[in-house]
């Protein structure tokens, strides 16, 4: 028996050695830390247990039959973050680089399909060169097989990608299906075809940081949700982030005890909006002040800062916040505000996140660009994904809600079950200016009687009771009683009912 237990933690210690002490120096020369030891900062201390420490990869081609190393290359299993349940894959760079072989993928699968029976998340730490060139097509066939998991497993389970080191090539789709990506910046970077190949086809001189890295993907591209200064802070994120989810979509949101009361009034909010309608102001300003203690987690920061999208709480419940920001583009929407807003829309939707949304808005961005790069299929995107919400959706209007954006950003008439206005809201089809310059084309030249008309329209237009005399507004709210309003609306809302008609699946204009 001693032999045996010894032989034991042999196997154990050389696993949890990967690719060798000089490997996990040259990791941590680099800033990154071992698959291990971002596991151990994730989970909750001692919840951590392992499955398939001792899988080998089946390649004898190449001479790869004498370089085997327990594990594969990534580490997988399950724990706990404050108390609930998770299951976690880490890819150790130690090993061949953290390259995917078959056996490799197949670990994968295997606490992916766990998940899906136990109904818990799934967290992917990426670090990885890639499909390991040595094995061919079955390496190709192991990504297909992970990403076959993430389609069945999307809206049934949340699935959080960590970039924390390179990801490129088939690679980067597994996390591009999953529901948020953080990456680590001048750490980790995700392309489909690198610098090099990038050089040879078209001849352009990139650096994989310029192509692919954190910076591009959160603010360019929008692929990525949050950009971190180092490991540690994204997986402190991460943490954080975790604890607004529910474990599966036929569970409730969880609930964190509060003491911030929930009728709380915030009277600052009473002079947020600037008596000059074209003056901006900042629209995180109101959400922060409505979530509970403040704490509001922000997803895409930095990418399409025309509209704000993310997570707070309301009496010690998650909530979805999607917000118009007047500091950027007067809050227009466009292309990419449209697209981060309804994947965020949708995901609110499959795991029973209630949705508020505040809006200030004057319609979509003109121009050409706009035009020929698919704004009316893109602003369908946001507009399909509110009407196609069944969970319960609250909305304030705080000034500007004009033409066919008012109808987008979650109006009564799309299943609206609560729809606030303040005293400066303006609901109508166009601003003043613009309206009467088309109503009365035939008194331009004449700038006292266009005045006169702009008066005319303003009083009878920009207020918010003309909506309200038609019930498109429940109620015209002070801002001071916000939160007090949504806290109770929400509390009405819990045991909401709302389906569908059946379908296969719906086929949203993408």
């Amino acid at each position: 028996m001693p032999e045996i237990i010894a032989e034991l933690e042999r196997r154990r210690a050389a696993a949890r050695l990967g690719g060798g002490q000089k490997r996990i120096d040259a990791q941590h020369a680099k800033g990154r830390l071992t698959a291990r030891e971002r596991i151990d900062l994730l989970l909750d201390p001692a919840t951590f247990e392992e499955v398939d420490m001792y899988v080998e990869h089946n390649c004898i081609d190449f001479g790869m039959a004498e370089q085997k190393i327990p594990g594969d290359g990534v580490v997988t299993g399950s724990g706990t973050i404050n108390g609930r349940l998770v299951y976690v894959f880490s890819q150790d760079f130690t090993v061949f680089g953290g390259s995917l072989s078959e056996r490799h993928a197949q670990k994968i699968c295997k606490i992916m399909d766990m998940a899906m029976k136990v109904g818990a998340p799934v967290i992917g730490l990426n670090d990885s060169g890639g499909a390991r060139i040595q094995e061919g097509v079955a390496s190709l066939g192991g990504y297909a097989e992970v990403f076959q998991r993430n389609v069945l497993a999307s809206g049934v389970v949340p699935q959080l990608s960590v970039i924390m080191g390179p990801c490129a090539g088939g690679a980067v789709y597994s996390p591009a299906m999953t529901d948020f990506i953080f990456m680590v910046k001048d750490s980790s970077y995700m392309f489909v075809t690198g610098p090099d190949v990038v050089k040879t086809v078209t001849a352009e001189v990139v650096s994989q940081e310029e192509l692919g890295g954190a910076s591009t993907h959160t603010v360019k591209s929008g692929v990525a949700d949050l950009a971190c200064e180092n490991d540690v802070e994204a997986i402190h994120q991460v943490r954080r982030f975790f604890d607004f989810l529910p474990l599966n979509n036929r569970q409730e949101v969880p609930f964190r005890p509060t003491s911030d009361d929930g009728e709380r009034l915030e009277m600052s909010l009473d002079t947020l909006v600037p008596p000059n309608p074209n003056k901006p102001y900042d629209i995180k300003e109101l959400i922060v002040k409505v979530c509970d203690e403040g704490d509001f987690f922000e997803l895409q920061p930095n990418h399409a800062g025309n509209i704000v999208i993310g997570f707070g709480r309301i009496e010690g419940r998650t909530v979805g916040f999607v917000a118009n920001q007047p500091m950027v583009l007067a809050g227009c929407l466009d292309i990419n505000s449209s697209k981060k807003a309804a994947r965020f829309v949708r995901f609110c939707d499959a795991f029973n996140i209630p949705i508020v949304t505040f809006v200030d808005v004057p319609g979509f961005l003109p121009g050409v660009a706009q035009e020929h790069n698919g704004i009316i299929k893109h602003g369908a995107k946001l507009l399909f994904a509110y009407a196609e919400a069944t969970v319960p959706k609250i909305t304030v209007i705080t000034r500007k809600a004009y033409g066919g954006a008012y109808d987008v950003m979650a109006s009564k008439h799309l299943r609206g079950d609560l729809n606030y206005a303040w005293p400066t809201a303006e609901i109508a089809v166009m601003g003043a200016k613009g309206a009467v310059e088309i109503i009365f084309r035939k008194d331009i030249g004449d700038a006292e009687k266009i005045a006169e008309r702009t008066r005319e329209y303003e009083e009878r237009f920009a207020n918010p009771f003309v909506a309200a005399s038609k019930g498109f507004i429940d109620e015209v709210i002070m801002p001071h009683s916000t939160r007090r309003r949504i806290a109770i609306g929400l509390r009405k809302l819990r045991n909401k009912q709302l389906e569908n008609p059946w379908k296969k699946h719906d086929n949203i204009p993408l």
